[in-house]
């Protein structure tokens, strides 16, 4: 092809390459056109290949993936599920084969940890990638009343809205529970797209935060209140698959989905459990419900709901340069399991603290199982370094990027992590293997790498440990807002859970 011909590009060939670009003409087509505008004895091939540098820069990406190459980012929040709840982590009495699967196609985590034992506390830290305890509404365990005028401050910067300043579209699907409306929203703190409920719980069947007719429900489409026929797992589930293949038909911005859903937290109503959602439940707490086998049948639906929207990531080959995420918000609650651990939701045992979490990006990251220790407020630094980003400077994030870790440019290190839950007088750190723990007047120090059950108290064996530990969390503690009367709090209690009970005296040790 001569020099004109190369620098020179046919009106003909430029409306197609207007069209291709535009993900309108298929790359068979394109070809099959563009031929015959060539030079005798120049396939389109090469025809292509010589207009290379004047399209390269607006050539449509393999569909699924974001024309700059950036990855997309779908965060998948499980509520309230169990460390060992998944087949992989040792869930043996059912099965989760789309999160397994997962598991064994990314990183599968040993020593994750959320940052709280609660929810709304978490996703306070998971947004900002801070300790919630920076923030007034972080330090309610959970957030619990709208009219109490707390929540996530517009103004600060979030996980979606840095990616949004970076060119990223942005979506959360399914709970929020940062605050209410007027004053707060997914769509104030940097989401382009909402749907889903502001509030902790909602029955899975009539989409309502309590009980009873005149209570509205807490489903909402961006700002606007909506309704829908279905299992609430499933209706997510639905909404996410729509939205990703949206963004799958053709180029664009690459995308971030927070997918949060509300399962497996109570009421415990399955699938098929829609007549008794309203006629037998008279508390979401529902603490007259439940077994181990309804438990089993909404961790089901969960791992099916996430095994379609999985599969909408790889359709059109998107899943290789998508980077996918699962966690939870909290330990287990009181049909989870938590094994080897004790403890549940509330409470800063390791069964109230240790999560399963799993991350997946074939294009960057081989499969592998890893004993880093992370925690929730990671989650910001190391999505914003995949991303080509970084945290707000006025802002910095509190956590670590753990990438250079799962590419194998950094080892693994020890770190200390830190804790405090109002309800029982609740303290902990864990430095290293070491772990500090307070319970009222009670306190420990335990091993829990070799001690998962944290049964062996250490504090007078290795007491120069625990008076270190203790002082680093005090420390750690004075530069954060204080826990106040006025702050709300949850708990097990005795006359709600068996096992929990409070001996009436003091018995003689022996």
């Amino acid at each position: 092809m001569s020099n004109r011909n190369e620098n020179t590009i046919h009106p003909e060939v430029q409306k197609l390459v207007e069209q291709y670009t535009r993900g309108q003409l298929p790359r068979r087509e394109f070809l099959k056109s563009a031929a015959k505008y060539a030079v005798a004895g120049i396939t389109a091939e090469a025809l292509v290949s010589a207009l290379t540098p004047r399209v390269a820069s607006a050539a449509p990406a393999v569909k699924g993936k974001a024309t700059d190459e950036r990855p997309n980012i779908v965060f998948i929040l499980a509520d309230d599920l169990g460390y060992a709840d998944l087949g992989v982590y040792g869930q043996t009495d059912f099965k989760t084969p789309n999160l397994d699967k997962l598991a064994r196609e990314g990183v599968r985590f040993t020593q994750a940890y959320s940052n709280s034992a609660v929810c709304s506390a978490t996703r306070f830290a998971l947004i900002t990638g801070r300790y919630q305890y920076r923030l007034r509404g972080g330090l309610e365990e959970p957030l619990a009343r709208a009219d109490n005028g707390l929540g996530l401050p517009p103004e600060h910067p979030t996980l979606p809205s840095l990616l949004k300043a970076s060119g990223y579209e942005t979506a959360l699907i399914g709970k929020w529970h940062l605050g209410w409306p007027p004053n707060y929203g997914p769509l104030k703190s940097g989401y382009d797209y909402f749907f889903g409920n502001h509030g902790g719980a909602v029955d899975y069947f009539t989409h309502k935060p309590g009980v009873g007719e005149n209570v509205l429900a807490d489903l909402w489409e961006g700002e606007v209140r909506v309704e829908r026929v279905g299992y609430y797992t499933q209706i997510l589930a639905d909404e996410a698959t729509r939205y990703i293949r949206t963004r799958n038909a053709g180029p664009g911005k690459p995308y971030f989905l927070s997918l949060h859903f509300t399962a497996p937290h109570w009421p415990w109503e399955g699938p098929g459990d829609e007549q008794s959602s309203r006629e037998e439940v008279k508390n979401l707490f529902h603490y007259d419900g439940g077994n181990l086998k309804k438990y089993a049948e909404i961790v089901e639906a969960l791992d099916k709901a996430i095994g379609q929207v999985l599969a909408a990531i790889e359709q059109n080959g998107g899943g290789k340069n998508t980077i996918v995420v699962f966690s939870s918000d909290n330990g287990g609650e009181r049909f989870s399991k938590t094994w080897p651990f004790s403890g549940q939701k509330t409470e800063l045992l390791e069964g109230g603290l240790r999560v399963p979490a799993l991350l997946r990006w074939p294009a960057r990251l081989r499969p592998q199982v890893n004993h880093q220790v992370a925690i929730t407020i990671d989650w910001l630094p190391t999505l914003l370094a995949a991303a080509g980003t970084a945290p707000h400077p006025d802002f910095p994030s509190d956590g670590e990027n753990l990438l250079p870790v799962l590419e194998g440019k950094a080892p693994e290190h020890a770190r200390a992590l830190f804790w405090r839950y109002k309800e029982q007088t609740q303290r902990a750190v864990r430095e290293g293997n070491l772990k500090y723990l307070k319970i009222n007047d009670n306190e420990f120090l335990f091993d829990v790498v070799v001690d998962q059950r944290e049964r062996a108290n250490l504090k007078d064996k290795q007491a120069a440990d625990f008076n270190r530990l203790k002082s680093l969390w005090e420390k750690w503690d004075a530069q954060f807002l204080p826990i106040t009367a006025d702050v709300g709090t949850h708990g097990i209690t005795p006359d709600i859970q068996a096992d929990r009970y409070a001996p009436t005296s003091p018995r003689r040790r022996f």
